[in-house]
């Protein structure tokens, strides 16, 4: 989000997110922040999506799972996306990734951010994908994502009160509405003030192209849309473009 006005969930959905893509975009997107003049005016804010959401709550192996869905061209795949992550810092370890339910997981970054702030669901969401995606570990356990949690900076004590109950469960559900209100199909996508969405693990020099356009909007108050790329790299029904 440009500008620092609170969230209205029919004003900004910064990166749904839930797939190998949304690492690398998240990655990417931040290049081009970092790069941008008006860094310190952009509030990002995660918001949950569920690429399987009737994934099963114990956890399996992901190379397992990946070939029963897509085949022996599953193992290509793979490849494919741990050498675009390489590029970007980015260590997938997909023999060791395991095939979860993310909705606990959702429910934690909505505590961070509603506790915490931005800054440190940021945080929270960068130590989720390397547990994930690098370590292995399974994100659909509650006492695994208790230590992740601690490791981004959240208490403890609350961390576990919390995922033993079902506070913040209505909230990230009322959230996936809102994704599928605003026509969220595929992730990452990446939603700017409300109004201009950029969808895939799009190259930096595009996000940073986009900040630039959403913030001559915002300070000309136009309405004309913002001009982007087509869709880059992304996942959408359970499934991920190579």
């Amino acid at each position: 989000m440009l500008g620092g006005a609170p969230f209205d969930p029919q004003d900004v959905a910064s990166f749904y997110q839930g797939c190998p893509w949304c690492y690398i975009g998240k990655r990417r997107f931040e290049q081009a922040l970092a790069d941008f003049p008006g860094r310190e005016q952009v509030e990002v804010v995660y918001r949950p999506y569920q690429l399987v959401p009737d994934a099963p709550a114990t956890a399996s192996p992901h190379r397992a799972w990946l070939a029963e869905r897509y085949g022996p061209q599953s193992v290509a795949m793979d490849a494919q996306v741990a050498e675009l992550g390489r590029a970007e810092g980015i260590t997938y370890d997909f023999d060791a990734a395991l095939h979860a339910n993310t909705f606990l997981g959702h429910r934690l970054l909505h505590l961070a951010e509603a506790e915490y702030g931005p800054a440190v669901q940021g945080q929270l969401k960068e130590a989720l994908l390397a547990a994930h995606f690098t370590d292995g570990v399974d994100v659909g356990d509650r006492a695994a994502l208790t230590d992740v949690a601690v490791s981004a900076g959240l208490d403890r004590e609350r961390v576990t009160a919390y995922l033993a109950g079902d506070e913040g469960a209505a909230e990230v559900r009322a959230q996936l509405a809102v994704g599928r209100e605003l026509g969220i199909t595929a992730v990452p996508t990446f939603v700017f003030e409300g109004k201009w969405a950029v969808q895939g693990g799009q190259e930096a020099e595009t996000f940073r192209k986009v900040l630039d356009q959403v913030a001559a909007e915002i300070g000309e108050r136009r309405p004309a849309p913002v001009q982007i790329a087509p869709a880059g790299e992304a996942c959408a029904d359970g499934a991920c473009a190579i």
